[in-house]
């Protein structure tokens, strides 16, 4: 069975060809993360094989690891916290994180871009 298409010529779903760790969805991106907690400070650290590495301040202690994965997500690509979350990987390092804004252009987040 074919995928829909999705504005922009991709097929829902699909990887981008430039960016494994991202696809585009219906609502918006799911971004594939690995997520490295406790660090000094939050920042993208590249990617860790097909996913964007995430080094998060945050410990790993009653989801304040994942809060602040959306947090930096959402501050990152200027949208609305209430737009990202984790959708899968809750208690795991490999996470996929739902944003539901379309119109942000998350190949930026490893480009550092604002």
């Amino acid at each position: 069975m074919k995928r829909a298409a999705v504005s922009g010529g991709q097929p829902e779903g699909a990887a981008l060809p430039d960016a494994p760790w991202l696809r585009r969805v219906a609502s918006g991106w799911t971004i594939a993360v690995h997520v490295q907690p406790s660090a000094k400070r939050s920042a993208v650290g590249g990617l860790h094989g097909e996913r964007l590495k995430l080094r998060i301040a945050a410990p790993p202690i009653e989801g304040r690891a994942n809060a602040a994965v959306a947090e930096f997500i959402a501050a990152s690509l200027g949208v609305a916290r209430a737009r990202v979350r984790v959708a899968a990987g809750e208690r795991s390092r490999d996470k996929l994180v739902a944003v539901d804004a379309p119109e942000c252009d998350p190949r930026r987040l490893l480009s550092g871009e604002k």
